[in-house]
């Protein structure tokens, strides 16, 4: 059928007519959207009522908290920027491409260039990516990420293609239907992005529910303090307004949100560099926390490509050359769509003498494939034991003598009967054994040693046979190689959830299977990846908790996974998982520097509401401290290598680092008050010994969040305490700190002096509570469990 597809002058009238499968959700913002989203934020919009209010008491150093929150917004919109301009340039490099036909020819142009009525031509392992009817050819088509159900759809002429399925094996050319916005993939996307629970990272929820719980109460705590100065105290406008003013901006995390996006970002950008592209980039965390790596044997343990090594003759009546001739034949009515048919059409290189009158491509789901020739002759080539069936044992010594060496083992069989329509009905009759083998990756010894030195558990899951894969799994040193399982034995959802924890190598595995097992993994409690690179593999991609494909493999694993390893390079991953770990890890450790902050002055806020006369700080003094503690810090620290394996939930882990930093201060300042109270001491050495004791809980949150000290922290640690010393004592007229006299540089010794047992008191306390909390947790699943 001869096929001439649009013209160019009808693909550019479609364009005008908006009939172009445009992208519906762009993967990175627009230049206006960026600034759109830095400049107007709900705190922001607090920042600048706070402005304008000090701005008319004539406070213009309580203002000095503005250059943080100015310089936030510009260090934000700059990275964001430039993290824009690599993500396009690595989108534009990577999106998906496909084959259409236009003036007769072939041409390979952008998914999103196509238009409607472009004829497609959509081979094994493409994406449907609109809807389309075949208009030549047949295929096999797999719609489980539509319809849930795992079935191989067989597709010929005048059938419909729907966006979002895949093509499993065979080749055709489809007519484009609906486009963009109007294809059924696309409806179920701006579907899906109506519903108010979109799925977030567990550390965007809860930063995402910490700043809605900060914005919730931060009016109300204002408007009742300036009430309590200015109406119920009558103290003046300009020191009720400055007082309030102090207590909101050190309940704002003005920078948290911030790092922890630049931090993603910037992570982002790395892994870019390692010609590693990331889809989603709250995976990044999944990476951090994952302890369970799910792997394939071929393109993953081995290199993809595969050759024969050897043909092994079963039967008396047939030669070498005979069985060569039979392959010949076999291959040449097969495509090449798959590794292991390209290593036999290269091995088998004799010219086709039949031509082929029914063909069965290979599929994971059945394990083989079959052909039948013009004169009725049908031959099967596939796994031996699924051939055979109950007749296996007649060979089954001689497959495992080469299984055992890690040899792939396929199945030369004359089949009496129709063997393309599946499944097996007839006797099949064995005739060669074909042998083929992958050579292990150079690195893979050395990046599965990695896994296991970091505690991730490694799994092989694989369509091929259990022994042989477990053997060249040994090989690979992949730790508890020797457990494997035939999953044909696994035949209720009950042993496949027992075998997922019991086993490391799983042989035999349909797609639905790998699926099945995935989710038992994380049904168990594991954070599971998922490597792939086949369309067998898709399924499994998107039930992980994060998959990684490789650039290589099929179109729809590429565009299934949340990352894609450019370099098709497996040993990359200990440096993908790497950076997930130090990213987080850091964004932990440096959001508690944000934290502590915030629960001491709405802890010290409620106090004041409650028993003391004044707010004790003022603006300007917690933009110095704010900066030196917190600020600059954060921002060193999240940028520092860690690769511990993330453990436990995100704001808990937060907590328990931040609560005795903030209850520390709390009580110093407290103590600080009572003195005041006892002794009326002047209302500006008060002030300033507040703020000092405030700065000194904040360094020494500064230094127990740097442990352990290496040369970096240690000179960043040294530098803040410097600085704070120094902006102190050079610019105490800028920040409103006074002079200390003998009394209060006394009082101001005596709590410094204390706040470090009280803190070191305080962290012992909380670590201890949350020991407590965590056993009762256990107590509770184990009880519910039961």
């Amino acid at each position: 059928m001869t096929i001439h597809g649009l013209t160019q002058t009808e693909v550019d009238e479609r364009f005008r007519q908006g009939l172009d499968n445009k992208e519906i959700d762009p993967p990175t913002k627009t230049v206006k959207q960026i600034f759109f989203s830095h400049i107007f934020t709900y705190f922001n919009a607090i920042f600048a009522v706070l402005a304008v209010f000090i701005a008319t008491t004539g406070s213009w150093q309580n203002l000095t908290f503005l250059g943080v929150v100015a310089a936030n917004t510009v260090i934000g919109i700059a990275q964001e920027l430039k993290s824009k301009r690599t993500l396009d340039k690595m989108a534009l490099l990577t999106e998906q491409k496909c084959s259409v036909i236009r003036d007769g020819k072939e041409q390979t142009i952008g998914v999103h260039s196509t238009v409607r009525d472009d004829m497609v031509l959509f081979s094994a392992g493409s994406q449907i990516f609109a809807d389309a009817v075949i208009v030549d050819g047949e295929c096999v088509a797999n719609e489980a990420l539509i319809t849930g159900e795992a079935d191989e759809i067989p597709k010929k002429a005048g059938d419909e293609l729907i966006s979002g399925s895949f093509v499993m094996n065979g080749r055709c050319v489809a007519k484009l239907t609906e486009v963009g916005e109007n294809s059924f993939a696309s409806k179920l996307t701006i579907e899906a992005k109506k519903s108010k629970n979109r799925g977030k990272s567990e550390m965007m929820n809860s930063l995402t529910k910490l700043i809605k719980v900060i914005g919730f109460i931060l009016i109300p705590l204002g408007a009742a303090l300036f009430v309590k100065f200015y109406v119920a105290l009558q103290s003046s406008y300009a020191d009720s307004i400055n007082r309030s003013a102090a207590s909101l901006i050190g309940m704002v995390p003005e920078g948290l949100y911030l790092l922890t996006t630049l931090a993603l970002l910037t992570s982002v950008i790395r892994l870019s560099q390692k010609r590693t592209l990331v889809h989603e980039m709250d995976c990044i965390e999944t990476l951090a926390r994952v302890d369970t790596l799910c792997v394939d044997k071929t393109g993953t343990i081995t290199e993809n490509k595969m050759e024969v090594e050897n043909v092994v003759v079963l039967t008396g009546e047939l030669d070498a050359a005979s069985v060569s001739r039979i392959m010949a034949d076999y291959v040449g009515a097969q495509q090449a769509d798959n590794a292991t048919m390209i290593a036999l059409k290269n091995y088998f290189t004799g010219k086709p003498g039949r031509s082929a009158s029914g063909v069965l491509a290979f599929s994971s789901s059945n394990k083989y494939g079959a052909v039948v020739f013009e004169g009725g002759d049908a031959f099967v080539l596939g796994a031996p034991d699924v051939i055979l069936g109950e007749r296996y044992d007649t060979i089954s010594p001689t497959v495992d003598q080469y299984s055992e060496k890690g040899c792939r083992v396929l199945l030369l069989a004359a089949f009496s009967g129709d063997p393309t329509t599946p499944p097996l009905r007839g006797r099949a009759t064995p005739l060669a054994l074909i042998l083929l083998s992958n050579k292990i990756r150079d690195a893979a010894p050395d990046t599965f040693k990695y896994f296991a030195d970091n505690s991730v558990a490694v799994k092989v899951i694989s369509g091929d046979n259990a022994k042989a894969v477990s053997e060249v799994a040994r090989r690979a040193m992949i730790s508890g190689a020797e457990f494997y399982v035939d999953a044909r034995e696994l035949d209720t959802d009950e042993k496949i959830a027992e075998a997922a924890v019991k086993y490391n190598v799983f042989g035999r595995v349909t797609p639905e299977q790998k699926r099945k097992l995935i989710r038992s993994m994380r049904k168990a409690g594991h954070t599971v990846a998922m490597t792939g690179d086949g369309v067998n593999d898709v399924l499994a991609l998107k039930e992980a908790d994060c998959s990684v494909a490789m650039a290589s493999g099929s179109d729809i694993a590429a565009q299934a996974s949340h990352i894609v390893l450019l370099d098709s390079d497996f040993a990359a991953m200990p440096s993908v998982v790497a950076e997930g770990r130090r990213v987080i890890n850091n964004i932990e450790r440096s959001a508690s520097l944000y934290l502590w902050k915030n629960i001491f002055s709405f802890a010290l806020t409620l106090v004041v509401l409650s028993f003391f006369p004044l707010y004790p700080l003022e603006p300007t003094q917690l933009s110095l401290i704010s900066a030196l503690t917190i600020g600059l810090p954060s921002f060193v620290l999240a940028l520092e290598p860690n690769t511990s394996l993330v453990r436990g939930h995100f704001m808990r882990n937060v907590l328990y680092r931040a609560v005795p930093a903030g209850v520390t201060a709390t009580v110093m300042v407290i103590g600080v008050m009572l003195f005041d109270r006892a002794f009326l001491l002047p209302a500006d050495q008060v002030s300033t010994v507040c703020a000092l004791i405030v700065g000194v809980v904040g360094l020494l949150m500064l230094y127990a969040t740097s442990l352990p000290l290496n040369k970096l922290r240690f000179a960043l640690c040294a530098a803040m305490t410097v600085a704070l010393v120094l902006g102190a004592i050079l610019f105490s007229w800028w920040f409103k700190l006074v002079a200390l006299t003998f009394q209060t540089g006394l009082i101001f010794g005596v709590f410094a002096i204390l706040s470090i047992p009280t803190y070191i008191g305080m962290y012992m306390l909380v670590a201890r509570l949350g020991g407590w909390i965590t056993l009762l947790r256990r107590k509770l699943k184990a009880a519910k469990d039961a």
